[in-house]
């Protein structure tokens, strides 16, 4: 019996994080691991807390797994700062290398590896969508993370496309619910307004629900770094698909669970970006939405 650890970033009750868990059990069963039999998964669910990540992050390293899964960059640094013999494996991480997880994306070099979420410059590419979908918008909410490299990087990614777009940038953080309802508010109190929420997606999952209507109460034409959020009514996202980075993870865990290590395994960058499309919420906030979207489209809702 080989013994896996995970530690996830959403609540226990997320539909989203239970769809990722389901995927990384998946891509197991299809390598030969069965829970019950020949493996044991001890799943832990941190949500946005970064206490309880520590402190579920020591637990999990004190029961010595073979090997553990992270699901964010907070929640890998709260595992090596508790170990850095135990192996794990990331997933949806952003900037690995610059927030120092490992040495290098070709030769880790230490106890992790695993799949990045996206590059910093993804994010200037967000607002170019946004301005293609309502080309109207002279004013763009951005809702991010500032402590974290993630949601300062990819702000300033939008920012350096800004100016060039006709587009001034007001950021809103994501402290509580009250601090980015008010942030969405106020912003929407004028016309041409935009959103664009960059995340990470640790720090924004548990106020998905709470965007996306605000979002769509404001008839704010809103472009999102998740894909996620499109399931919850959100109008348009572009990103890596996070389910299918749980399976390939399973294939990495599978690696070190047959005697490969870590330092020795690439980390991986998305191999395809998708572009999702809710015309439901489009026609909700009577927006039409450019044929040009609709054919690069890899799915739009009806």
């Amino acid at each position: 019996m080989r013994r896996i650890g995970a530690l996830m970033s959403n609540a226990a009750d997320d539909p989203v994080g239970q769809t990722w868990s389901a995927a990384f059990v998946q891509g197991l069963q299809q390598l030969g691991w069965q829970v019950g039999s020949n493996i044991q998964i001890d799943f832990r669910w941190s949500g946005s807390d970064p206490a309880l990540r520590r402190k579920y992050a020591a637990e999990l390293i004190a029961s010595a797994p073979d090997v553990v899964l992270a699901t964010a960059n907070s929640i890998v640094q709260a595992l090596q700062d508790a170990s850095r013999a135990v192996p794990i494996v990331f997933v949806t991480t952003i900037d690995p290398v610059g927030g120092g997880l490992v040495t290098s994306m070709a030769r880790p070099g230490g106890n992790a590896t695993g799949f990045t979420a996206f590059e910093f410059s993804l994010n200037a590419k967000l607002l170019e969508l946004l301005k293609e979908i309502a080309p109207g918008i002279s004013r763009v909410a951005v809702i991010r993370d500032p402590s974290v490299s993630a949601g300062s990087g990819g702000f300033a990614a939008i920012q350096t496309v800004a100016a060039s777009l006709g587009v001034e940038l007001t950021p809103v953080g994501v402290r509580d619910a009250d601090e980015i309802q008010r942030g969405i508010t106020d912003f929407a109190g004028k016309p041409g307004g935009g959103l664009i929420v960059v995340g990470p997606p640790s720090s924004v999952q548990p106020y998905r629900d709470l965007i996306v209507k605000l979002a769509a109460e404001d008839r704010l034409p809103a472009v999102y770094a998740t894909l996620a959020f499109v399931g919850n009514g959100a109008l348009v996202s572009y990103g890596e698909n996070a389910t299918e980075q749980y399976r390939r993870a399973a294939e990495y865990v599978d690696r070190i669970l047959k005697g490969e290590k870590p330092a020795d395994l690439p980390v991986q960058a998305p191999t395809k970006l998708e572009l999702v499309v809710n015309l439901k919420a489009a026609k909700a906030i009577g927006l039409t939405v450019p044929a040009t979207i609709l054919a690069r489209a890899d799915n739009v809702i009806e």
